[in-house]
């Protein structure tokens, strides 16, 4: 059996880590692989979004195998990309994490890699590492803190909590919350839609946003001006743009 699934769907690549037995836990192997596969999303210039799983109703994903440890800092891709193989990388388009079940330790690092979370209900999500002392090097100590606030990620971070998709919502680590067995295709939808809007003033808005830390407004802007304005013009745009005006005009996805 495969241990990580690519499966690119149209516009959108679905990679699904294939360890159900294993809470999906990630191997070094796996680790080459999402790397690799998040490389060739990437690369490909008819793939515009990426959503990542976990296999079966039980686990998004519930952090590094500790059996691998030695191989996992340590594989091809351990220094360019983190351990668990995505930390350092950013394709510059979007990313989705559809969590369903467990999403513990290097799983919660792995879906704050990505652009926002869409949990089932049974999701739940736990720094458990705590319990043993194995420290966050997949960008857990970064993501976290900017995307649920300092106060609550040092809570996650040194009391090992754990959390259900409700909680994890209301302090802005999940987006939104569906009934259970829905996240994937919850996430695929949004997928989807996103793959439709004009690609390049999406991705100049997602880099800017991305890029805010550390800057002043006054920086800030000066960027967003410098990433958006060439978008501007893209033809893309400038079509979807005669659409609306001529009364063709898509309806936004409302929240689950």
């Amino acid at each position: 059996m495969e241990e990580l699934l690519v499966d690119k769907r149209g516009a959108v690549t679905l990679i699904t880590l294939n360890r159900p037995e294993a809470h999906n836990s990630i191997t070094a192997a796996m680790a080459v692989g999402l790397a690799e596969g998040i490389d060739s999303f990437a690369a490909d210039d008819s793939a515009h979004v990426l959503v990542i799983t976990g296999a079966g109703d039980r686990s998004f994903c519930s952090g590094a195998n500790l059996k691998d440890l030695d191989e996992l800092l340590r594989h091809p891709h351990t220094e360019r990309a983190g351990p668990i193989g995505f930390a350092h990388l950013d394709p510059g388009k979007p990313t989705i994490a559809a969590v369903n079940g467990y999403c513990f330790a290097g799983g919660m690092e792995l879906a704050c890699w990505c652009d926002f979370r869409i949990a089932s209900a049974n999701a739940e999500f736990g720094a458990l590492n705590r319990r043993c002392g194995v420290p966050f090097i997949d960008g857990g100590t970064q993501r976290f803190p900017r995307i649920m606030g300092q106060g609550n990620a040092l809570w996650m971070i040194e009391t090992g909590v754990r959390i259900d998709a409700a909680r994890a919502q209301a302090i802005g680590l999940v987006q939104e919350v569906v009934p259970e067995g829905a996240a994937l295709d919850r996430a695929l939808a949004l997928a989807d839609r996103i793959a439709g809007y004009p690609q390049a003033s999406l991705r100049t808005d997602r880099a800017a946003t991305l890029a805010t830390w550390g800057l002043d407004l006054q920086a800030g802007l000066f960027m967003e001006s410098g990433l958006g304005r060439p978008a501007a013009t893209d033809p893309e745009m400038l079509e979807g743009l005669r659409n609306f005006v001529s009364g063709n005009r898509p309806e936004a996805p409302r929240p689950a």
